[in-house]
């Protein structure tokens, strides 16, 4: 049994050590490609500016042309401009380059350089002393993200008997090594894997896009039974293959899978069977968080169900609160819940059933108080003014007067 396991565990990390290398050479690929992602854009304050800011981070809504609303398929595009701008109203010309830039050279002297990745240890040592360097940290610190999906994909090994590649494996940096401070859309969780690196970090709230208003007589008696499954790409960073398991063990239960779930074929020839051939299963593939489709969802759910394994404040749960459901989500999500949703330290498939059991189980008067909750939460804390507001007052803190 030792030998075996030791040779389980030896495939398993050869196979997600030759994946991590395929993802870091597209990534790779991906930075020297020409294109968008080698362009800057310099925006410049009303009055007089008072220094420069270099911003590094998404260059999308930059792009957009005046016509074009600003999409919302991730809080990350608007959030970009938001940080932007906060620095050009605060009277500063800010010049705009895509995190993916490996090439920008800096030309001038700045007040401050925001990064959310790889620019800020390239960029750094070429920035004037005086320069305040800030790393935004979008996601748990990469080396306990890696692990976390690495420990994912062998737990499913020893579950199931398969192997599926890592998703969201990423090249780690040394941002919060070269930063005087950092902020973040994550909560205590983020915050204590940056701990060791010994530097303020601040606390933002995400700027979630759309808001919901709060729905009055829903049948919590039909609806507390049914779960939803909203989230982005990494299914099984995500934890979804963990939901799966535990649902098909609750054929008196119903879950709703909105995902992207085309983009990850080996996950789907894994789990054909839950997804598409259990009855108490209906996998949808990806929702638009603005359309009459998820509003139905949701009215239909009682709760949302996010298990990841390593996050920066997942947006998604954060989503689903302002349409009023009831957010389980693992610890390491990086959402807080309070007192009105389920935060779980352990994922297990027995753990997460017995999780979900015990939510069938409550009167509809807590299901709606704790629906209630959430939504008020999300309200607010999770908008883009309250983003705005806060970003704002925190910037203005970390810079000198």
């Amino acid at each position: 049994m030792r030998k075996r396991i030791s040779n389980n565990f030896s495939a398993t990390a050869y196979i997600v050590a030759r994946e991590a290398r395929r993802c870091l050479r597209k990534l790779n690929h991906k930075l020297i490609a020409k294109g968008p992602d080698t362009k800057s854009i310099t925006l410049e304050p009303e009055g007089p500016s008072r220094g420069k800011v270099l911003f590094s981070y998404i260059m999308d809504g930059f792009l957009l042309k005046p016509e074009k609303p600003v999409p919302i398929n991730h809080t990350n595009i608007w959030q970009s401009l938001r940080m932007a701008e906060t620095f050009v109203e605060l009277g500063y010309t800010v010049d705009v380059i895509s995190w993916k830039n490996d090439t920008f050279v800096p030309k001038s002297d700045y007040s401050a350089f925001v990064d959310v990745r790889r620019n800020l240890e390239r960029i750094a040592p070429l920035l004037n002393r005086d320069c305040v360097k800030i790393a935004h940290l979008d996601t748990a610190h990469i080396l306990f993200h890696n692990a976390a999906e690495a420990r994912r994909l062998l737990e499913l090994q020893e579950r199931r008997g398969i192997i599926l590649p890592p998703r969201r494996f990423e090249l780690p940096n040394l941002a919060i090594e070269h930063a005087d401070a950092a902020t973040t859309g994550g909560n205590d969780f983020t915050v204590n894997t940056f701990k060791y690196a010994n530097k303020p970090i601040y606390k933002l709230p995400s700027p979630c896009a759309i808001t919901y208003d709060w729905v009055n007589g829903k049948n919590w008696d039909a609806c507390r039974k049914h779960f939803l499954w909203f989230s982005s790409s990494g299914l099984v960073h995500k934890g979804l293959d963990l939901v799966l398991d535990a649902f098909a063990r609750m054929p008196d239960c119903r879950l709703t899978v909105c995902a992207p779930l085309e983009r990850e074929r080996a996950f789907l020839r894994v789990y054909h069977k839950e997804l598409y051939e259990t009855p108490n299963i209906n996998a949808i593939g990806w929702v638009d968080l603005d359309s009459q489709r998820f509003r139905d969802i949701a009215a239909s759910c009682a709760a949302t169900v996010h298990l990841s394994c390593s996050e920066g404040g997942a947006p998604s749960v954060k989503n689903c609160m302002h349409a009023g459901l009831i957010p389980v989500a693992s610890y390491e999500s990086a959402v807080d819940v309070d007192d009105f949703g389920f935060i779980l330290n352990n994922c297990s498939v027995d753990n997460i059933e017995k999780t979900i059991r015990y939510i069938t189980t409550r009167p509809c008067s807590e299901l709606e108080a704790r629906s209630q909750g959430a939504w008020e939460f999300a309200r607010r804390h999770h908008t883009r003014d309250n983003f705005a507001k806060v970003y704002r007052r925190v910037i203005s803190e970390i810079l000198p007067a």
